[in-house]
């Protein structure tokens, strides 16, 4: 799915929507089809967890069926369901991180980016654990930015927080990552 088809009136989308609304239940699984694959990566991209990643994006979509008569613009379908997307992810990551602040202690702590990672482990399995170790904010505007190629605008219609903020988040991420990155790689960059 390309960036028009989220962020810009898709008549195709507004079409299935009516349907739906129609009590045709068929159109929502195009929609679903439709956005399953790249709302699926991002899920897991944040959430660095397939079964969390596949739940939540089950309840984006359960969600979006309930509640698809408040969609106001229908060619936006796209766009008003990634909201949702995000929203679950935020609230997925916030729980988890709640109850995995009670498990940890001083002498059982996060896994740390080490040289050593699994057999085989290359540059890309590198980038993956260093964004596991970002704060959930700017792994998220990391995500958006760089991975989904989302414009400011965009971020902050998703996100409801500033434009300035996810600069800062995005610029914070960058900064995070190159040092975690350094360390892993003893500065060869």
């Amino acid at each position: 799915m390309d960036r028009a088809g989220l962020y810009h009136v898709n008549d195709g989308d507004a079409l299935l929507v009516a349907r739906v609304l129609g009590g045709d239940d068929d159109a929502y699984g195009i929609l679903m089809a439709r956005y399953r694959d790249r709302f699926g990566r991002y899920a897991l991209h944040l959430l660095r967890d397939q079964g969390d990643a596949e739940d939540v994006l089950q309840e984006t979509f359960v969600r979006g069926f309930r509640y698809l008569r408040h969609c106001e613009n229908p060619g936006r379908f796209g766009a008003w369901l990634f909201r949702i997307l995000v929203n679950r992810c935020r609230t997925a990551y916030r729980e988890r991180e709640r109850s995995s602040r009670t498990l940890v202690t001083a002498e059982h702590g996060p896994e740390a980016i080490t040289r050593d990672g699994p057999a085989g482990s290359g540059w890309r399995e590198e980038i993956d654990r260093a964004l596991g170790h970002l704060p959930g904010e700017q792994r998220e505007a990391f995500l958006l930015k760089y991975v989904e190629d989302l414009s400011y605008d965009e971020m902050e219609q998703l996100t409801g927080a500033g434009i300035s903020a996810l600069k800062m988040r995005v610029s914070r991420a960058c900064k995070h990552l190159r040092d975690l990155l350094l360390e892993v790689y003893d500065g060869k960059l």
